[in-house]
């Protein structure tokens, strides 16, 4: 008889065994096909550069320099253009453009691919007219203040502004351990921010969007902001003593893939936002970033009985998933009720 219960436990470790291997495997891959495909492009483009400029094979180390002697004596507001004005600009030019699309369902082709099909068909106006202003005092009022603070926790961990740059080879070593760095603190703090307790009186702001547009990724209680937000792309780098040139880099891209997670639209050749999608559809699914603690915390299973988890994908083609792949038809209940004797109340 216990032989008998102790086969299904086994069982399921070895299931279970077998998930999280699966999950590490897919992790790698995605990081390594990144980092592969990163380092052909940057070559290209450096090569192109050089080419252009006639610059030597010293051209991204001889522009750094220049703009360390244009700020000597002034390397904090050289700071300051790196993590806050220079992923602004990439933040508010991504959005800007997207919320064309929001706000005038124009051009048509983007609206096909729309995760959430007949919600914000256009945006609501006064609903966005009154996320905005969070957004910019998040971005100017805890982000901005937050940098400056840190600012001499870089300088102590290793200056930020150094006149040797990093090899890029080494910024793709520190970019792997960001996104790891990330989606463990992304994951834990938002769960914890799940709780009952928080949820209400913090995170729920955040939810007041349940599809959600790019510009709402930092739509967020000013706790949540610090917390969720800024801590967890802000450690790796403290923790390494990056450079700011590598810390730039990250925080722009940073920003560029929140606001594609939270866009609504799955585009091809993008990232695949259905993942945080569903998470502000449904509220307790999909915590994390990439998905393997999700995966490993089982907070991801009811996901993975949906269509959306099928187009979960990175689209490489032109046809809309939501075509390609569609939602199941709603079940419609007879007027009379479920067992169609007594009305439906």
């Amino acid at each position: 008889m216990t032989g008998d219960m102790e086969s299904p436990r086994r069982h399921e470790r070895s299931t279970q065994e077998g998930h999280i291997w699966g999950s590490m495997r897919r992790t790698a891959l995605i990081l390594g096909s990144g980092l592969l495909l990163s380092v052909a492009f940057w070559n290209s483009v450096t090569w192109h550069l050089q080419r252009f400029w006639g610059a030597s094979g010293y051209f991204w180390q001889t522009q750094w320099e220049k703009l360390l002697s244009t700020f000597e004596g002034n390397q904090w507001i050289l700071f300051i253009i790196g993590t806050a004005l220079v992923p602004g600009l990439c933040f508010w030019g991504f959005n800007g453009l997207l919320l064309v699309v929001d706000t005038t369902g124009k051009p048509n082709f983007i609206s096909r691919y729309r995760i959430q099909l007949g919600k914000n068909e256009p945006v609501d106006p006064v609903k966005l007219r009154q996320s905005i202003p969070t957004v910019l005092l998040n971005q100017t009022m805890i982000s901005l203040p937050m940098l400056l603070i840190f600012y001499p926790f870089f300088k102590w961990r290793g200056d930020p502004c150094c006149r040797e740059l990093p090899t890029f080879h080494w910024f793709l070593v520190e970019l792997a351990l960001f996104t790891l760095v990330e989606e463990i603190l992304f994951y834990y703090s938002h769960r914890l921010l799940h709780h009952p307790a928080l949820y209400k009186k913090i995170h729920k702001k955040h939810h007041e969007w349940t599809a959600p547009i790019g510009v709402i990724s930092i739509y967020a209680h000013p706790i949540e902001h610090v917390v969720s937000n800024m801590l967890p792309v802000l450690v790796g780098p403290l923790a390494m003593g990056s450079h700011l040139s590598s810390i730039t880099v990250w925080l722009s891209l940073a920003l560029i893939i929140t606001t594609i997670s939270h866009c609504g639209y799955h585009l091809p050749f993008l990232p695949s936002p259905e993942f945080h999608d569903y998470h502000h559809l449904k509220f307790n699914q999909c915590y994390g970033v990439l998905g393997v603690l999700d995966h490993l915390h089982g907070t991801d299973i009811m996901f993975k009985q949906t269509k959306a988890y099928e187009r979960h994908v990175l689209l490489l083609g032109f046809t809309p998933l939501s075509e390609s792949i569609p939602d199941p038809p709603k079940k419609t209940e007879s007027p009379l009720g479920p067992s169609g004797l007594f009305p439906h109340k």
